[in-house]
């Protein structure tokens, strides 16, 4: 398919499913169940079921239903209030029984009625009420027309499980939206909080490292016409000062840039976690510097973001512990495995592991999931990460 043709799609698909719904192709494929009105072409109901033509009389009314049904459809997916919601379902359910005097298949409406009220605003009490009494209805008109009763029973059958499987497919997207920004909202938060902390440090080390260093300065001008040395003196002292305060500035710039371990954990378990992948993480008693601790958070968003995309898993694990002296991550997951491609993700990681002298090493087995685990030699302690198991983190949530 050319790329203008595709653009053109694109185009009208936009024009009629809002794109902020992120939906896609899928409402254009779900008008494929308006084929069901066309089963009186090879089925009609007189006592058996056998083939049949469809005639002309009946053929009309169906392609005119068709022709009302496709606005009333597209308008539902843009409708904002409850009053127009609601007017878009009962305009479907009208047609099924505005039509079923000349196709018994008219129910196809009652069943995009049923589904459409699932994303009706209201509790699902008044919605579940509201599609029992389009049932209803229909029931009424089917006994009024001597239509067999099968034909609501299996209408019914699939408008409820319709209307369910949408309300609660409804509820859980509006619970992983809700769970989406909650967690953007922390992130904010946390943003804030230590752009305040650095504001705070930063001002109290170069506030009074500059202090100093203005007096210094002083002293030295006051003294560079009465005694040299002593003036050499300050100013020499300035110099270290200055350097001294460089090398704080670096210091507090290095632990700001330190992504925290056990905040990538946390992160890590609210995104699998609203994917439905189940997530269990272990923080041994390990000290470790900053930049492992960097090097080891940047391992573990770059591997679960790949578990998220890629790996269809049902549950996944981290790992941080001391064995044998030596630092271990490990992270594991049973999904669909495959053979390692080695892009730029999995390079960068080797890199950074590698850059302070560790080894990284995946195993992935089609069928059986994937192990990604680094190993690295303690350094002087800088950091102590604070004991914390799956269970209990789990258990406070």
């Amino acid at each position: 398919m050319s790329r203008s043709l595709m653009s053109k799609l694109l185009r009208i698909r936009a024009r009629l499913i809002p794109e902020e719904l992120q939906l896609g192709w899928m409402p254009i494929f779900t008008l494929g169940y308006l084929a069901f009105l066309f089963m009186p072409l090879l089925f009609s109901y007189s006592g058996s079921l056998k083939m049949s033509g469809f005639p002309i009389t009946e053929l009309w009314p169906t392609l005119l239903s068709i022709a009302i049904f496709l606005p009333i459809y597209f308008k539902s997916y843009r409708c904002r209030g409850l009053q127009s919601e609601i007017f878009c379902v009962l305009g479907m359910a009208a047609l099924g029984y505005a039509l079923l005097p000349f196709n018994v298949y008219s129910n196809t409406y009652l069943i995009y009625a049923g589904a459409f009220t699932a994303f009706i605003k209201a509790g699902l009490l008044r919605k579940f009420i509201g599609v029992l009494v389009m049932l209803g209805v229909f029931l009424l008109e089917l006994v009024w027309f001597g239509t067999p009763i099968f034909v609501f029973a299996l209408t019914a059958t699939i408008t409820l499980a319709v209307f369910f499987s949408n309300h609660f497919y409804h509820e859980n997207a509006r619970k992983r939206a809700a769970l989406k920004l909650s967690h953007d909202e922390v992130r904010r938060l946390a943003a804030l909080a230590e752009r305040e902390r650095i504001g705070r440090d930063l001002h109290d080390l170069l506030g009074h490292t500059l202090s100093l260093i203005a007096l210094k300065s002083e002293l030295a001008g006051k003294l560079i016409d009465r005694d040299i040395a002593a003036a050499r003196h300050e100013v020499d002292e300035v110099t270290r000062v200055a350097r001294d305060a460089l090398a704080q500035v670096r210091r507090a710039v290095s632990g700001i840039r330190a992504a925290g371990l056990a905040a990538e954990l946390a992160s890590a378990r609210q995104l699998l976690e609203s994917d439905g992948i189940s997530f269990d993480y272990s923080l041994g008693e390990v000290e470790i510097s900053v930049e492992q601790e960097t090097v080891l958070a940047l391992v573990v968003r770059e591997a679960i973001t790949n578990i998220q995309r890629h790996a269809r898993a049902r549950k996944a694990s981290v790992i941080v512990e001391s064995r044998k002296g030596d630092l271990h991550l490990r992270i594991e997951d049973d999904g669909r495995g495959s053979a390692i491609v080695a892009g730029n993700g999995l390079k960068g990681m080797r890199e950074r592991v590698e850059a302070l002298g560790g080894r990284l090493r995946i195993d992935s087995v089609r069928g059986k999931g994937t192990r990604l685990e680094v190993d690295m030699e303690l350094t002087e302690s800088t950091l102590t990460l604070a004991v914390s198991t799956a269970q209990s983190s789990l258990a406070s949530h």
